[in-house]
């Protein structure tokens, strides 16, 4: 687990909502804080659909960021918001088979970004979750080097904490 704190507020929250940066992570959760305090749960309700395709456990990002981007947007700087992301299942399994084969990707619960702005920073954290008990922390060093050269990649600037 590592903790990276974002200098450029303005920056980071312009890749998380009008961008395309971070789409393709599954939304857990989140909660923002404006003039009340609106709390988005990313389990895919699947009674909703008429239809017979499979649908993922959670929303990806891409299909809830402008839901949450409209709560935000104003004048006023929001009190505080808190998401949580994991990699997609298909993005865990690539991760695992390719780094870490002494574990089943099928073990794995997640592998977490959350992501908290409390009114004056942003932080980063990530966190793994297994649905089996292991002494193995290579998945972790692996995801907490994955999340850094993201950051990178995208060019977001961060200082680990």
């Amino acid at each position: 687990m590592i903790s990276v704190s974002i200098p450029d507020i303005k920056d980071f929250t312009s890749q998380l909502f009008l961008k395309d940066s971070f789409d393709s992570f599954c939304f857990i959760e989140g909660d923002i804080v404006t003039f009340n305090t609106f709390h988005i749960d990313g389990f895919v309700q699947k009674g909703f659909f008429d239809t017979d395709t499979v649908l993922p456990e959670y929303s990806y990002w891409k299909n809830v960021r402008e839901y949450c981007f409209n709560i935000i947007k104003g004048k006023r700087t929001p009190l505080s918001f808190r998401f949580i992301f994991s990699l997609s299942p298909k993005n865990i399994e690539r991760l695992v088979s390719q780094n870490v084969p002494s574990i089943h990707p099928e073990d794995v619960n997640g592998l977490y970004l959350n992501v908290h702005f409390d009114g004056s920073r942003i932080t980063c954290v990530t966190g793994t979750s297994f649905k089996t008990f292991t002494l193995d922390k290579t998945l972790e060093h692996v995801w907490d080097e994955m999340v850094t050269k993201f950051l990178h990649q995208k060019g977001i600037p961060f200082e680990q904490q």
